[in-house]
């Protein structure tokens, strides 16, 4: 390819905002929301609500309509999983660095919005559709559920706007 032929990677557009972005800086602000996204929903499922909720408290498992054997086995998987999303969110993050560096706020915005989406996810679908599993047993349910699943609300909203934030901020440049 000669130089005087355009590189596709490189063509640029103008955003909404008036400024021009090209093609590998949009592709690098979908992947860094991408990675926190995936870095944040794993933390969710396996720092927080794994250790904290299956294991510390041991107020449930992720499957607990059967056996305890049952129980602890979906435990695991569901284990394996959160740490494989989170590792892949931690892959996509080194690759960004490595193109040529990471928007950190834009980066943080998205962990917080994944933590959140996965707790809804998780509060709305596990716990209320599917009732797969509850936050605890025993006890009046109102009060877990609203502070589960306001929690997750208000982390989406703090995590939205925080990318909200940081994109104005890049396109005041």
């Amino acid at each position: 390819m000669s130089t005087a032929e355009p590189n596709a990677r490189d063509e640029a557009r103008t955003g909404p905002s008036g400024v021009v972005e090209t093609h590998d800086e949009r592709r690098t602000g979908k992947r860094t929301v991408l990675s926190g996204f995936l870095f944040g929903c794993g933390i969710a499922a396996s720092m927080i609500d794994l250790f904290i909720f299956h294991l510390g408290l041991q107020w449930h498992h992720f499957y607990d309509l059967s056996t305890h054997e049952i129980a602890l086995l979906t435990d695991g998987i569901f284990h394996a999983f959160g740490w494989f999303i989170t590792v892949w969110g931690l892959f996509l993050l080194a690759d960004i660095r490595r193109r040529g560096g990471v928007n950190w706020k834009c980066w943080a915005g998205a962990v917080v919005l994944g933590v959140g989406s996965f707790q809804l996810l998780d509060g709305v679908l596990n716990h209320k559709i599917l009732g797969i599993h509850q936050i605890r047993y025993g006890v009046d349910l109102l009060l877990y559920d609203t502070v589960w699943i306001g929690s997750a609300v208000l982390f989406m909203v703090i995590g939205l706007l925080v990318l909200r934030m940081t994109r104005s901020s890049r396109r005041a440049r």
